[in-house]
């Protein structure tokens, strides 16, 4: 068994029942309507409340910001590349990242990922955060929607990407091109690399592009969760403009009595 604990992250696990919940323990000091709402809705989906001390909470999920919540939960279970690849409705956008070590980031690329329309996220076995009770709590339960698939080897699963012609968009700073400067309308997997080190080699190697993010300032690079953050907006941003093209034409063609 796993946990997730704070408000959001309990909520989310609700909601979404992507994995079996044994029960809820809530901190019996604690009394105000944003837990409350959590309890209720609990109850409404036939999941035990325990009322406990705030001391269990900090033991159970070993962490004091748990909000006064903490859900037992089944373990994480991750889906194939096929599954992400199904779920994509019209263009599909992946995000991969290769060996992203603090769950912190973790969680805050899975929040951004769902936000942005991501199909999904590509994570590897080794080298690499698992989706665990901190990652739940910083994608503020974002992880329970979005589908994760955990891989053995990551070199071979752009390789998968690219037989069913998702073109791969590596983010790194020695890019060619600058990441608003490429048209991302076609099925895409961006690529986000370690902190610290960016892309492996042999990942930078499968890639199609090669983009960076412009840097101003005196310091080279951002935080990856804030430099995947801006390369997904911006696929969002192009996919959005040209969904909206589309529906203006249409609309001038009715408007016309040109039709279809």
């Amino acid at each position: 068994m796993d946990v997730v604990f704070g408000i959001h992250a309990v909520e989310e696990a609700l909601r979404a029942r992507s994995r079996s919940l044994d029960h809820l323990e809530v901190a019996r000091e604690r009394h105000d309507q944003r837990l409350q709402s959590v309890i209720d809705l609990a109850r409404e989906e036939g999941v035990t409340v325990r009322f406990v001390p705030r001391e269990q909470l900090d033991r159970l999920a070993r962490s004091k910001s748990h909000q006064g919540a903490v859900a037992v939960v089944a373990a994480k279970e991750y889906v194939g590349l096929d599954t992400l690849l199904s779920a994509k409705r019209g263009q599909s956008f992946i995000l991969v990242l290769d060996g992203i070590e603090d769950p912190h980031n973790l969680g805050a690329l899975i929040r951004t990922a769902d936000g942005a329309g991501a199909s999904g996220v590509v994570i590897p076995e080794r080298r690499s955060a698992a989706v665990n009770a901190t990652v739940a709590k910083t994608s503020a339960g974002a992880s329970e929607h979005v589908k994760i698939a955990r891989v053995v080897n990551l070199a071979r699963a752009l390789e998968e990407l690219k037989e069913k012609d998702v073109w791969i968009v590596g983010l790194d700073e020695r890019g060619g091109k600058t990441y608003d400067g490429l048209d991302y309308n076609m099925d895409c997997a961006i690529v986000l690399g370690a902190e610290g080190h960016g892309l492996h080699d042999l990942i930078r190697k499968k890639c199609d592009y090669l983009v960076s993010i412009p840097m101003a300032g005196k310091v080279a690079s951002l935080n990856v969760s804030v430099a995947g953050a801006i390369v997904m907006y911006e696929v969002a941003r192009q996919w959005r403009g040209k969904a909206q093209t589309s529906e203006e034409t249409k609309s001038e063609k009715a408007r016309r009595g040109l039709g279809s």
